[in-house]
């Protein structure tokens, strides 16, 4: 599953048009990490829709759109729990249908599982385009609202009032799995957020921070290498004579040109993307989804960063480029800012940044924050700071997101949500030590019924991907957890 972070935006929509033309939409810059996301096609999986407020909190708002959710039947059993998939910030992939821990449970139980996409994303269009003017009716609470709305007439229209609902979800959607828990709690019996940020923050740098302690899983050299490899660079950007080697090094499509800070912190971010995304899927069994470079590993990247044979480190640096441009076919790597802000703010529901990217940066500025910079020093990059991200925000949306907008609404997501303090019951939250995301969700029981999983040496959302022989045995635990877990809460 995806939270898309802001970051790679353009990897991710690469990824996306490989399988539509998940996301986590994270990709040649895809601002959208928690969430790389991707999509196979699925004759078997039926495409069914729903029709669904435009804006639930405006009862004199009578306009409706068609909202796009899947249904597997097929290990039901008459009076058995109903399992309810989140959909989050990328196109829903009908794959998550026929694979996946929740089916092995659903196995089990005897589940009917259904799978809601959110609104703005996949094929679930609310307005004419993606215009600022209608991006307002994007946000978490018209999506719990979605889901409450759905599972309201959907239980009555199949007789399913009286069966007991959970909710599943992973990264964003596992935030949402848990924020529908804890609003709707006469509507969902239980939850199983993975990997969920829970807590909004503006400045995230604590995410490369855990980066840097993911890379020294494979051995300490790795980050050190990589810090120095960013700090060459950076002291070769210094002088415009090094731009034509600087290009030719890293495969970019144009010749180099640095003509402000948004410019240099953009080029500097997507090299540290590379490492980002890797670090955050790492090992991740996520073949089933259809996505390219599952066997780029921290083990690959620090293999090449500690390769001598390739040069100076900052050569190596420039070979990880190179691996990732071969693995998604691209020729060169585009690291124009002006061609990036187009792009996003580009509205149009055909437009390159429509697969997620220009939905999900606009919920961290209206909503999240979750801006990875690299204001802490102990991480090994440099030179995308948080006001790097912000600017982001009222260079595509418009001037009425500043700082201190973005600010204030990261404040209102906390006191609508609580953050850390969730007060519940029946949510499991599974997360793994390798994933940055972990720092933003809940790592230690709250009470005996809102326990944490953390599963060390793991990545993003790993306890959801299908099982396999290779399984760290710490991993195999926390899936039987999370199924005892089920058996408890479905008994009460």
């Amino acid at each position: 599953m995806s939270v898309c972070k802001t970051y790679w935006i353009k990897m991710c929509l690469i990824i996306i048009m490989l399988y539509i033309s998940h996301s986590s939409a994270f990709l040649n810059k895809v601002k959208h990490r928690t969430f790389r996301t991707s999509v196979i096609s699925n004759a078997d999986v039926e495409e069914l829709w729903f029709t669904q407020r435009l804006d639930h909190f405006n009862g004199a708002d009578g306009r409706l759109w068609k909202q796009r959710y899947f249904i597997n039947d097929t290990m039901y059993k008459t009076g058995g729990p109903v399992f309810l998939m989140i959909g989050g910030e990328g196109p829903a992939n009908p794959a998550w249908m026929q694979y996946g821990t929740w089916l092995a449970y659903a196995q089990k139980l005897g589940a009917l599982c259904v799978m809601l996409e959110h609104r703005f994303y996949g094929k679930s269009h609310p307005t004419e385009d993606l215009s600022t003017t209608n991006l307002v009716y994007l946000s978490s609470k018209q999506a719990l609202a979605d889901l409450a709305h759905f599972r309201t007439v959907l239980a009555d229209k199949m007789g399913l009032t009286r069966s007991k609902w959970v909710a599943f979800g992973g990264s964003y959607p596992g935030s949402l799995a848990t924020w529908f828990r804890l609003k709707y709690p006469h509507l969902v019996h239980a939850a199983i957020a993975s990997s969920a940020p829970l807590h909004a923050v503006l400045n995230f740098p604590e995410y490369l921070e855990v980066v840097e302690r993911s890379l020294a899983t494979h051995s300490p050299e790795c980050p050190l290498l990589v810090k120095n490899a960013s700090d060459t660079l950076v002291d070769m950007l210094k002088d415009s004579k090094n731009y034509d080697k600087i290009s030719k090094d890293f495969r970019l499509c144009e010749t180099l040109q640095i003509q402000s800070d948004m410019d240099l912190a953009y080029f500097l971010e997507v090299l540290a993307g590379n490492f980002m995304d890797v670090v955050q899927y790492n090992d991740d069994n996520r073949e089933f989804e259809g996505v390219r470079g599952t066997n780029i590993t921290i083990k690959v990247l620090c293999g090449l960063m500690s390769d001598m044979s390739l040069g100076t480190p900052y050569d190596r640096y420039a070979s990880v480029v190179h691996l990732m441009l071969n693995t998604f076919a691209q020729k060169c790597l585009d690291v124009s800012y002006d061609t990036y802000r187009r792009e996003m703010s580009n509205s149009s529901w055909d437009g390159p940044a429509s697969g997620g990217g220009r939905q999900w940066v606009y919920q961290t500025c209206a909503e999240f924050g979750f801006y990875q910079s690299t204001d802490s020093p102990n991480q090994p990059f440099t030179g995308f700071p948080l006001q790097y991200h912000l600017q982001q925000c009222s260079d595509v949306y418009g001037s009425s997101f500043s700082a201190a907008s973005v600010a204030d609404a990261v404040l209102q997501t906390n006191e609508n949500y609580g953050g850390y303090d969730i007060t519940s019951s029946r949510i499991v939250f599974p997360n793994g030590s390798i994933d940055p995301w972990h720092m933003l969700g809940i790592t230690k029981d709250i009470n005996d019924n809102l326990p944490a999983i953390f599963i060390k040496g793991t990545a993003h959302c790993a306890n959801m991907y299908p099982a396999r022989p290779e399984d760290l045995q710490q991993l195999t635990y926390a899936r039987d957890h999370v199924f005892l877990l089920l058996q408890k809460w479905l008994m009460l």
